[in-house]
């Protein structure tokens, strides 16, 4: 099914939005409560974002790998206008999905 806001192809059609997601941290991680689920969330996705922002590279063995890259500037024509535009370079973040991952995945698992 194509998702519409994302612009991806999603096999299942189906899209999690934050809570259902913190329920199930909550559920897989065994918090009592959606406030713990939800700090545990916060503290991860914090730390990763210090890192990049650092330069450094998180790496999760089996799960995948979080880096900061550069993304080189572009110059382009709007359609119809001879007006041009150019971009900077800027850093930016990519996700790399580890073989454990991957393979769940495929598995659906």
């Amino acid at each position: 099914m194509w998702h519409e806001r994302s612009g991806k192809f999603n096999l299942k059609g189906k899209s999690m939005n934050k809570a259902q997601f913190v329920e199930l941290v909550q559920a897989q991680g065994d918090y009592k409560t959606k406030v713990e689920a939800e700090a545990a969330i916060k503290a991860f996705t914090d730390a990763v974002s210090e890192a990049l922002v650092k330069g450094e590279d998180v790496s999760l063995v089996g799960f995948g790998s979080f880096t900061a890259v550069l993304q080189k500037g572009k110059t382009g024509k709007v359609p119809g206008t001879d007006k041009t535009y150019t971009t900077q370079d800027k850093m930016a973040p990519k996700f790399k999905a580890g073989k454990g991952l991957k393979d769940r995945v495929a598995a659906g698992k």
